[in-house]
Formats: structure tokens, sequence, C-alpha cells
């Protein structure tokens, strides 16, 4: 009796693990398609928190009119690249007028995001392209966004547009789904341990 319990354990654990490798694969696939923004601010003190804010409202409203006809995610990067030390002026510049003088650096980088609700979109855990602005020490709580497609840059209505275009059907119903809530946190455990062994 025991061997077939412990055969039975066996069958549903894998049954699990070979149907989360479809979705695992379309979150990959959410992740290559999707360019983030992320804002460390220099500590987690009141004023330092609220001037994270503050710099990431100059940058998305600089933001704006360059990504809004971005058609793709590699135009959206490349874009950003091309104007990465304007957006780290912009952020000194409004860390400067809120008087204070930390250092701010801007990069493009590869780097792993947690599963995230924006509004009515849940994108996978997994790595992903982001615009990361460094404030100061860069040791308070962050911000993060998505630039492409413009889930934090445009009006609800263009949001959903932008959703359906830059994304194919499976995709999409991921991003916008919520039966999925387990399948995520199980993304986000098969990332960590591609992390850990990788």
């Amino acid at each position: 009796m025991k061997q077939i319990v412990k055969a039975a354990c066996v069958a549903f654990i894998l049954t699990v693990i070979f149907s989360l490798i479809p979705f695992h694969a379309q979150c990959e696939r959410i992740s290559g398609d999707t360019f983030r923004l992320h804002i460390l601010a220099n500590s987690d003190s009141e004023a330092d928190q609220a001037l994270k804010l503050k710099v990431r409202d100059r940058i998305l409203s600089e933001m704006q009119p360059l990504l809004s006809s971005a058609p793709d995610k590699q135009t959206a990067e490349a874009v950003v690249s091309g104007n990465l030390q304007h957006f780290a002026d912009i952020a000194c510049d409004e860390v400067l007028q809120n008087g204070c003088d930390y250092p701010v650096t801007a990069e493009i980088t590869n780097m792993y995001f947690n599963t995230r609700r924006y509004d009515s979109y849940t994108l996978p855990a997994g790595m992903y392209d982001a615009l990361r602005i460094r404030i100061g020490k860069a040791e308070g709580h962050n911000w993060w966004c998505v630039l492409y497609p413009g889930i934090c840059l445009s009006a609800a209505e263009d949001r959903e547009r932008q959703a359906r275009e830059s994304f194919d059907s499976d995709e999409y119903e991921i991003v916008r789904g919520e039966p999925y809530s387990y399948r995520f946190k199980a993304v986000e455990w098969i990332e960590y341990l591609q992390n850990l062994f990788g």
C-alpha cells in the first residue's frame, strides 16, 4: 500500500511539473517582449521616498512622447538607450531641485522581477530588460512599472490596445487573467532555482 501511495505522489508531482512547462515558456516570452522601469530611492526615509516619486514623475513625463509610437520592445529599448544620459540628467535635475545632491545613474540592465500586478495586468516573475535609475546610495524601496507596452505611460484604453498589440493571444490571456495565481508562484520558484543553479 505504501508503494502505491508513493507512486501516486510522484505521479502527481510530475504531472504538476509537466503542466507548468508550457506556462513557464509563455511567461519567458512575456519577459522577452517587455521593457520595464526600475527606480531605486536613496533610502527608506520619508523624504527620499517622496523624492523617488518626483523623479519617477519627471522620467515618465519625458518618456511618454518618446515611446508613445514605439512599435515593439526593441524600438522602445533603443530609444531609451539613445537617451540614457538625458534621463540621468533629468533625474539629477529633479534631485537638485528638491535640495539634495545625490548622484544619479541610469543604465539598461537585465534583472529579475517578482510577479507583479499593475491595475488589471499581472506580469510573471522572470528576467526582464529594464531602465534602472539609482538615486544616491540606492538602498531604499524601489518603484517599477512597464515602459513597453506602455502600461505605466498610457491612459487605460491605450494600455488595453497596447497590451493586445504587444502580446500574442496566449501571453495576453496570462497578463490579463486571474486564474493563474498558483502558477505565477510556481514560475517564481522555477526562476529562483534557475538563478540559483544557473
